[in-house]
């Protein structure tokens, strides 16, 4: 689970200039492109998939097909699990530095 982690430890002791935004958002746009990423790998193991399950004269194929569909849905999976855990720490971080802008 250390993989699925981002810098949760990290807490803000002073207010967030523009280096610090414009590196927050880099961040972000970061976070969007390998959602993207993972979402066009999954999409090319389903495509792989559905063109193995076509192939009738290698019925062996079939078990590649299923174990390429499942790991079409693994990718997925955590492609969007990533992409939320990541974007749920930016805004913490952000927000708390918010906060601490106050003070």
């Amino acid at each position: 689970m250390k993989l699925l982690k981002f810098g949760r430890d990290f807490k803000p002791d002073e207010k967030v200039i523009l280096r610090d935004y414009l590196a927050i958002e880099r961040t972000r746009l970061a976070n969007e492109r390998t959602l993207l990423s993972y979402i066009r790998s999954s999409l090319y193991l389903l495509l792989g998939s559905i063109g193995f399950f076509q192939l009738k004269d290698f019925p062996n194929f079939k078990y590649l097909a299923f174990l390429s569909l499942a790991f079409s849905a693994i990718f997925f999976i955590i492609g969007v699990f990533r992409f939320r855990l990541l974007k749920k720490s930016l805004k913490q971080l952000y927000y708390m530095s918010e906060t601490n802008e106050d003070k």
